[in-house]
């Protein structure tokens, strides 16, 4: 992890203003809250019997008992590399993500479209979603708890899933676009500002440095393997639909902005927080 917190406290900062403005464009800004439905609509015209069944088991992943359960697996595995504070910090993330998303849904509950959705209208109480937290909260401190060359890997993998399961809970129209963007930042916050607590505690008390391997460019090749494989079956996707995938674009062309950008934020996330590990990766402390 980064020995200085300046870079990682300005991330989190910036996931929190990304977190506020989010909120503001979804709730008060007419303009983005019909971009925020009509990026729904695309998502929803890709349901069908044999997909739904799919969508729903990667959306139950980030339910919260896996997500407990994810919890403690990666903190017994930050115990067992002799990592108690990262262990500590694990624990403190997921419990601080999981009750600001429910804190926030409450606070800015407010009626959206609710026209549009007939009697399976999304809840007013929808932003940020809980579910999206959640996965990119087990993305995230899978790749915290990891260790150095195993990042990229471990970052590429919790990204794919933190996608998965958003696309997931979009194509079941259970939550809106916005609602996922911030639920990835609510967990982009916390894990910043957990890894800049980690980098002062070593400033202030260092721990006994335990030796691991450096990173190397090598270790990239598995996370572009991933990478690679995941575009492929998205090509394969749109080779099988192709008419299907191609009506959807063409009717819904939000639709295709939303899916990068979840996907790009998705990304640049995990990416971040793997990239961020290589300054202190040659001996990590044992604490850290």
């Amino acid at each position: 992890m980064p020995r200085r917190p300046l870079s990682p406290l300005l991330a989190a900062l910036a996931c929190a203003v990304g977190l506020a403005v989010t909120g503001v464009l979804a709730k008060l800004v007419p303009v983005t809250a019909e971009g925020d439905v009509h990026t729904l609509e695309g998502f929803i015209a890709l349901r069908g019997p044999r997909l739904d069944p799919v969508l729903s088991r990667i959306a139950h992943l980030a339910d919260p008992g896996p997500y407990a359960l994810t919890a403690l697996l990666l903190a017994l595995v930050a115990l067992v590399r002799g990592r108690h504070r990262v262990a500590v910090a694990v624990l403190v993330v997921f419990f601080a993500t999981g009750f600001t998303t429910e804190q926030l849904k409450t606070l800015v509950a407010s009626p959206r479209v609710q026209e549009w959705f007939g009697d399976n209208s999304i809840g007013a109480a929808s932003w940020p979603s809980g579910h999206a937290t959640a996965a990119m909260t087990m993305a995230l401190c899978a790749v915290l708890v990891s260790p150095p060359r195993l990042r990229p890997t471990v970052a590429a993998v919790g990204g794919a899933f933190a996608i998965a399961v958003a696309y997931a809970i979009l194509t079941l129209a259970w939550h809106f676009p916005s609602d996922v963007l911030g639920g990835y930042l609510v967990a982009g916050t916390y894990v910043g500002l957990a890894v800049a607590a980690l980098a002062r505690l070593e400033q202030i008390r260092p721990a006994r440095a335990r030796a691991e391997a450096a990173s190397r460019p090598v270790d990239a090749l598995p996370a572009i393997a991933i990478a690679l494989a995941v575009a492929g079956a998205a090509v394969g996707l749109a080779i099988t639909r192709p008419r299907q995938l191609l009506d959807v674009a063409s009717e819904h062309t939000t639709f295709v902005a939303g899916a990068v950008v979840i996907a790009g934020l998705a990304t640049a996330l995990a990416a971040a927080l793997a990239l961020g590990g290589r300054a202190g990766s040659g001996r990590t402390p044992a604490g850290g």
